[in-house]
């Protein structure tokens, strides 16, 4: 089973996971079940890119404007009869926050009887098995699946299925959606759903479409990644003509659009991420007169967007007028302000001719500059102990390129003298290590019951001979120890040094003194040396002489 939790970590960006929280505690604060539906859902699972976030609500969603607001969102347009709220929320990321209903048709065409429903009403109401997924925001199921109809298989197989027989004659405009989802994914219709299109198609159902729906899916050609694509898709099927009667392939500004994408990448690689939807709608309709360009923004819902179609041109200029402010001198300020100023008039600046000062900081802002970032860190910081680690290393990242942006960091004395502030001390010494093994205790000379270590093995004949030997009578009974214990024989050897001719007595004792058990008290001296043990040896070594003499003999 798919980790639903990591995807969306990992597949929405930075500003979309910012979003997705505001929007969960906005609805979590007013006690109400939230999901993520529709589109988001599809891509996350699908892999394509995330142009927008849709939730739906179990409550009224209305309620939740002003929270949005005071949150930083802008709103954009509402929907009074769906109960939606079209926002723009930081970072550009385009949202929209609907009830949970379902809907019932009485004419194709016509606007829907809305009611109040669960998410599962929510899902049954959708056009595509593709569409009708949720994932749990809520805290005790938080990234739990919804998919009653099984779209996951269908964006597997990378098909499009409808979710009931009347999908086209309710709403035509899903014959227009079919065309641009296939376009954009490179699927296929599924083969009942194509039947069906294909019925719609031969019997006009288009003819039915409202002009809401008509201005939906004029917003939607822009968002789109590639929307000359779509468009030809769209003419070739007959559709165009229905979105807007005087616009054809040929009329739309295809050098500008490529360029705009081009150009939009380029920001997104520097970590400004713009909403090119109105430049992209303003070069889809250049070319065609005002009362044409007008007709479409009417039918639009969504007024927060065509504001911006509209003033695209205006907010450009604007925006190049405050780039050649006096404030603006050196490439450090220049940057701060265009990371953090209306980058969709930036990304309008970098693709329509502009001063030449304009352009040039543009083009600094998009291919130069970022280049001077890949000298960070500076060798000198791991040197310091300054690592990623560090508290404070991402700010003394930033402050580091501003620094060389401006040529203030320009030799290692220079780089040391700004590190220096940032510098760690250094770690303290470790600790000695412990010391292994029994630690060895001097004995005091002469204490009873401690001697040197004896070195094993045999010791030479004359050891004990030539050893000066203390007499046995002064010698304590602790004293003597009895060497290691050898192999048992079968004759016992005499001592070694009772073999020693003129040997001590004294030795002698000794040595016959290991062999036997500790005595209490010294004794004089043994009775009788067991020097005369050996003779049996030499005995039978003279009878096995004559049976030699035998052998040789035979």
């Amino acid at each position: 089973m798919a980790d639903f939790i990591y995807l969306m970590e990992t597949r929405l960006t930075p500003d979309q996971q910012r979003a997705v929280a505001l929007v969960t505690d906005v609805a979590r604060a007013h006690e109400m079940n939230i999901f993520l539906t529709g589109g988001a859902v599809r891509d996350i699972i699908s892999g394509f890119i995330i142009r927008d976030l849709d939730f739906s609500v179990q409550g009224n969603a209305l309620k939740l404007q002003k929270d949005f607001e005071k949150a930083g969102a802008v709103t954009e347009a509402t929907d009074e009869g769906t109960r939606t709220i079209m926002l723009l929320l930081p970072g550009n990321v385009r949202a929209e926050v609907t009830s949970a209903r379902s809907e019932r048709y009485d004419k194709p065409g016509k606007p829907a009887e809305v009611i109040p429903g669960t998410i599962y009403d929510d899902m049954r109401r959708r056009d595509f098995t593709v569409n009708a997924m949720a994932l749990s925001l809520n805290p005790g199921s938080r990234g739990l699946l919804t998919d009653p109809f099984n779209g996951v298989a269908d964006i597997e197989t990378k098909v499009l299925r409808v979710l009931h027989n009347y999908a086209f004659y309710e709403e035509p405009s899903r014959l227009i959606r079919a065309t641009r989802l296939i376009t954009r994914f490179h699927w296929t219709l599924e083969e009942r759903t194509q039947a069906r299109y294909d019925a719609a198609k031969e019997n006009n159902y288009i003819e039915n479409i409202s002009d809401r729906a008509v201005g939906h899916e004029v917003e939607q050609l822009a968002h789109e990644d590639n929307p000359i694509e779509v468009l030809k898709a769209l003419e070739k099927e007959g559709w165009l003509k229905v979105l807007a009667p005087h616009l054809s392939v040929s009329k739309i500004d295809s050098s500008a659009l490529n360029q705009l994408f081009k150009v939009k990448q380029q920001m997104q690689e520097v970590g400004v991420n713009p909403d090119a939807s109105p430049i992209v709608m303003y070069f889809l309709t250049r070319k065609l007169g005002d009362k044409d360009i007008s007709a479409m923004q009417k039918q639009i819902v969504n007024k927060g967007f065509v504001e911006r179609w509209k003033h695209v041109e205006d907010d450009a200029k604007d925006f190049a007028k405050k780039l050649m402010a006096k404030d603006l001198a050196l490439p450090s300020q220049t940057w701060k302000f265009l990371m953090t100023n209306r980058p969709d008039a930036l990304l309008f600046n970098a693709i329509t001719p502009r001063a030449a000062a304009v352009e040039q900081k543009i083009k600094n802002f998009l291919t130069k500059w970022p280049q001077v970032r890949q000298k960070l860190p500076f060798p000198e910081m791991a040197e310091m102990r300054i690592t990623p680690e560090h508290p404070e290393y991402k700010k003394i990242l930033d402050e580091a390129f501003l620094m060389l942006l401006d040529g203030k960091l320009r030799s290692h004395t220079e780089i040391v003298k700004f590190l220096e502030p940032y510098s760690p001390p250094e770690p303290p010494p470790p600790p000695p290590p412990p010391r292994r093994g029994r630690a060895k205790k001097e004995a005091a000379p002469g204490a009873p019951g401690d001697q040197a270590p004896k070195k094993r093995g045999r010791k030479p004949k004359n050891a004990l001979a030539g050893a000066a030997v203390p007499a046995p009578a002064t010698l304590p009974a602790e004293a003597v120890t009895p060497p290691p214990a050898a192999a048992p024989a079968k004759h016992p050897a005499p001592p070694a040094a009772a073999k020693q001719k003129g040997a001590p007595p004294a030795v002698a004792q000794k040595a016959a003194a290991s062999k036997l058990a500790p005595v209490k008290a010294p004794a004089k001296a043994p009775a009788k040396p067991a020097a005369k043990k050996p003779a049996p040896k030499k005995a039978a070594a003279k009878k096995s002489a004559p049976a030699k003499k035998k052998g040789k003999k035979k």
